[in-house]
């Protein structure tokens, strides 16, 4: 039995190259609602895709469409998989890549810093509650069950499926569409 957590493909969203702090809560909510448009998935996704008995996705645009870009449709669509989401703070000042505020926004998300956000402690319980779908879903189908899932939910989710004794058996690229695959190991009689 297998698990695999799949990150969505490219969000067609981008935004202005530079922007404020106050600037970021309008293009997190833009990219929020921004699906995949184009992106391709790699061949390897595809196939993974299509090994799954069961798939389960998240309700934003970009894991939906990336799911439509490989063929799939979700058998199940959560609130509980969807991204943890980015707190933003007002810095005066400065006008930065979009890319390097979500990384400021996010360490201080991880160093306990939510403000009006979910904080890490609840993305961490809503995580334990993935993983417990997953868990019930890969027994019910008997077989491989995809989550199109985010990073960072991604991310805790694994944790979660670690220490419950699943291990990471492979895993395959890097950014969008990356892939981590989970399975019990046998148990010796």
């Amino acid at each position: 039995m297998e698990i695999i957590l799949m990150r969505h493909g490219k969000p067609t969203f981008t935004g202005s190259s530079k922007i404020s702090s106050i600037e970021m809560a309008e293009w997190i909510s833009q990219y929020d609602l921004s699906d995949t448009g184009n992106n391709i998935p790699p061949q390897s996704s595809k196939v993974l895709a299509s090994s799954a008995l069961y798939i389960i996705s998240s309700p934003l645009p970009r894991a939906l469409s990336s799911l439509t870009a490989l063929g799939c449709n979700p058998d199940r669509i959560d609130e509980v998989f969807r991204e943890a989401n980015l707190p933003t703070f007002h810095i005066p000042a400065f006008r930065f890549s979009p890319i390097f505020w979500a990384t400021v926004f996010r360490i201080m998300w991880l160093c306990g810093i939510s403000r009006n956000v979910e904080s890490l402690k609840m993305a961490k319980l809503r995580a334990a509650q993935a993983a417990d779908i997953l868990l019930t879903s890969v027994k019910v189908s008997n077989g491989p069950v995809l989550l199109m899932g985010h990073g960072m939910m991604n991310r805790l989710i694994a944790k979660e499926l670690i220490s419950m004794g699943w291990k990471e058996s492979r895993r395959q690229g890097l950014g969008y569409w990356n892939a981590s695959i989970y399975s019990l190991p046998e148990q010796k009689s």
